[in-house]
């Protein structure tokens, strides 16, 4: 027997967190959340549950045995199930009043209807050509995109309508190229750059086997995931968007930030100058690892 459900008793403890004026705007918000597994499922869930009431939902993929390990929506009842049916169902069984739109493969054919309505949109992706044709039509419809590094440390990033792309920014060769057109190759050396940031900029390379990372380089492994890391960057995410609905101040910014709960500290961006000496270690730290792993 399903209990009878109240928006208002719902959400009576978020009061003191939020104001009732606030918790108002939440339940009139609206955010899209590109990819609902792993950091984008655990981001979605904190979301739903602190009132939002409207989302759009895109994946393309289906829940497997390997996704139990930190994938929130995930469970033994769900494997092999459509990611985004799966979930809707679930998050329905918090608040049932919800507005839900979803997409699968297609997803990226609507993004000018979407990108138009939706301002707050959560990337949890891992495909690096969608999340290309994501960024550049957010600048183009005035979005904030929500996202994340690949890192064995939580992180969050918010990219602004007026920031950089990430694709500018980390120094891919794809800017005016055709998102579609991407070589597994070309995907493999944006991934590259995305993991020398992580390196120069964080203590990641502490965190991690360095065989293991090896194998991601080349793409012969499937990125690492780790249930309290992977949650703890949903949650990091979901904080970032809660504030740009209202309206608080102090985002994180385009380059963001990492968390690292092993020692307890934050780490920002470092500065240019020190970016650039280390990056040099970086790079011939990457290439001897690649060399002696060949």
């Amino acid at each position: 027997m399903t209990a009878p459900f109240s928006y208002e008793e719902f959400t009576t403890r978020n009061i003191g967190f939020v104001t009732e004026a606030e918790q108002k705007q939440l339940r009139q918000a609206q955010v899209l959340v590109c990819g609902v597994g792993g950091m984008g499922g655990a981001c979605l869930q904190a979301l739903a549950r602190v009132g939002i009431g409207r989302f759009a939902l895109a994946d393309f993929d289906a829940f497997d045995v390997s996704n139990l390990n930190r994938q929130v929506f995930a469970s033994l009842d769900t494997v092999g199930v459509d990611k985004v049916e799966a979930t809707v169902a679930q998050i329905r069984r918090i608040n049932p009043e919800l507005a839900i739109e979803t997409f699968g493969a297609e997803w990226t054919d609507h993004l000018d209807d979407l990108l138009g309505r939706y301002k707050i949109v959560v990337n949890g992706m891992d495909d690096i050509a969608a999340g290309l044709a994501l960024y550049r039509k957010a600048r183009e419809h005035g979005a904030t995109v929500i996202d994340a590094y690949t890192s064995p440390l939580p992180s969050v990033t918010v990219v602004r309508p007026h920031d950089p792309r990430p694709e500018e920014r980390l120094g891919y060769a794809t800017p005016g190229m055709d998102w579609q057109a991407l070589t597994p190759e070309l995907r493999q050396a944006c991934l590259g750059k995305e993991l020398e940031y992580v390196m120069v900029h964080s203590s990641s390379v502490r965190h991690v086997q360095l065989d293991l990372a090896r194998d991601l380089l080349s793409g012969k492994r499937k990125r690492m995931s780790f249930a309290p890391m992977v949650i703890a960057t949903g949650n990091l995410m979901a904080f970032e968007a809660i504030k740009l609905v209202l309206g608080r101040p102090r985002l994180a910014d385009c380059r963001g930030y990492f968390f690292d709960p092993w020692s307890m500290r934050i780490e920002r961006p470092r500065n240019p100058l020190s970016a650039w000496a280390v990056r040099a270690l970086v790079r011939r730290f990457m290439a001897r690892l690649m060399r002696d792993g060949g």
